[in-house]
């Protein structure tokens, strides 16, 4: 046995540090935004070759459709633009697109409805503002969008970082283990609205309700003389796998099942694989690779599953940032999408139990339900009141996942009061904001241009 024992720093010592880190880059330069040379529809383009050749049509024009649009397709580029700005220097596990559309609702274990993040494609390790700045930028060009005054904007914007600050500052006074079991049960949690946004939250919670798989299943599929239930097929959102895939498709779900929990893989084999197609999602994932899996039993019932490509986060290929060397293994031997999954389950504060991985022809994927319960708050149809209270929302749950790296105390010290930093926060939200809808503006006369026929 080991006698020897080193205590670890307190958390005065850790916020000692934290507080040592505004020499190395003082909190007023997280105002600062990247002097270099851009190259934003160079970086949409860099991304459009690793995508499917005949969808990149379909992102480009879901990318096309508005400015708030563009801003969620374009994670890489502003990790490219973060890269070159001043930043802490503090890593934490980050979501990596944390937009104000990439929150909602979903089921527990349990059958509780959650409200938490929702989307961890491109999850890593990262300076802990990256994800508050992309959160903040959101409320505001989404606040731009629906046609909200400058004052409104503002004060939700405000609002959300100061409930970040604050909730890293609470996080920060726990112990490690009550941080952890801390989570979002949407029905505990509506006592802390307004009665504009609990209105607003009841008429979320029952469009979320009623996006089931087995739903899903109906909707989307039909028996044919056997019983045997099958995809419909309409292009070009729902088309046949590849051949490879289809051929590879009882591996491929083998690995996925030695990936995930053994109560998982037990209970899948009540069920046989029925059908398999490819669906396309999302505006910024349009062109990965995406896939529904129809499992069934004898009775017609059902599960399905959604197998999707998970490649390098934007946050290590155009952010630059030097992953944990354990993170760095792991996605070596195990794929990105193993990655994917760790950091969600990092990150959110329950998760779906049928998370899991595996690795494809060439592809790494990561292995989740489709529409079990999940449903998100559409900020078009929000009052300004719970528009407001949704973007609060929103940074408590960025606190919350920032708060499980035992870097978290060290952010609280960093932030210290938050004055100063919201307000750097603020104009950084403010002004890459304006560079988004420049950029959007580029983007869409560039597509005009390639339509418009020669003379």
């Amino acid at each position: 046995m080991n006698t020897e024992w080193s205590p670890l720093p307190t958390r005065d010592e850790l916020l000692k540090a934290g507080k040592a880190a505004r020499q190395r880059t003082p909190r007023r330069r997280l105002a600062e935004l990247a002097s270099g040379p851009r190259d934003p529809l160079g970086i949409i383009a860099a991304q459009n070759t690793t995508r499917t050749p005949e969808l990149v049509p379909l992102r480009t024009q879901r990318m096309a459709a508005s400015a708030f649009a563009f801003y969620r397709g374009t994670a890489a580029l502003m990790a490219a633009d973060l890269a070159d700005a001043p930043h802490s220097g503090i890593l934490v596990a980050s979501c990596g697109d944390a937009h104000v559309s990439n929150f909602g609702f979903y089921a527990s274990q349990q059958r509780s409805l959650m409200f938490d993040l929702n989307d961890f494609d491109e999850a890593a390790w990262a300076p802990w503002e990256w994800d508050v700045k992309r959160l903040a930028t959101s409320i505001v060009i989404g606040g731009r969008a629906t046609g909200r005054s400058a004052k409104l904007i503002d004060k939700a914007v405000r609002a959300a970082l100061t409930t970040y600050t604050t909730g890293i500052a609470t996080a920060s006074a726990l112990s490690p283990t009550d941080r952890y079991f801390t989570h979002f049960d949407v029905e505990a949690s509506q006592s802390m609205f307004d009665k504009a946004s609990r209105k607003a939250v009841r008429a979320s919670i029952r469009q979320a309700q009623r996006r089931t798989g087995e739903r899903a299943v109906r909707k989307l599929t039909a028996a044919d003389a056997d019983g045997r239930r099958l995809f419909q097929r309409e292009a070009p959102t729902m088309t046949d796998v590849e051949p490879v895939v289809r051929g590879a498709v009882e591996d491929l779900i083998g690995q996925y099942c030695r990936s995930t929990s053994a109560d998982i893989a037990l209970l899948l084999d009540h069920y046989t694989i029925s059908d398999v197609v490819r669906r396309v999602v999302g505006v910024g994932s349009v062109g990965t690779r995406c896939y529904l899996v129809l499992f069934q039993d004898g009775d017609d019932n059902t599960v399905l599953l959604q197998p999707k490509q998970a490649a390098r986060s934007v946050l290590v290929e155009y952010g630059r940032i030097p992953q944990p060397d354990r993170l760095a293994t792991l996605i070596e031997t195990e794929g990105e999408g193993a990655r994917v999954v760790d950091l969600q389950r990092v990150l959110q504060g329950l998760s779906d139990p049928f998370l899991g991985y595996l690795r494809g022809p060439n592809t790494d994927y990561y292995v989740r339900q489709f529409h079990d319960m999940k449903g998100s708050v559409e900020i078009e149809e929000l009052d300004d009141t719970p528009f407001v209270t949704y973007a609060r929302a929103c940074a408590a749950v960025v606190a919350r996942a920032h708060s499980q790296s035992v870097t978290a105390t060290e952010v609280a010290g960093y932030i210290g009061r938050g004055r100063r930093v919201i307000a750097s926060l603020l104009e950084w939200a403010h002004d890459y904001a304006d560079i988004s809808r420049a950029d959007y503006d580029a983007f869409v006369a560039a597509q005009q241009t390639e339509a418009a026929p020669t003379p």
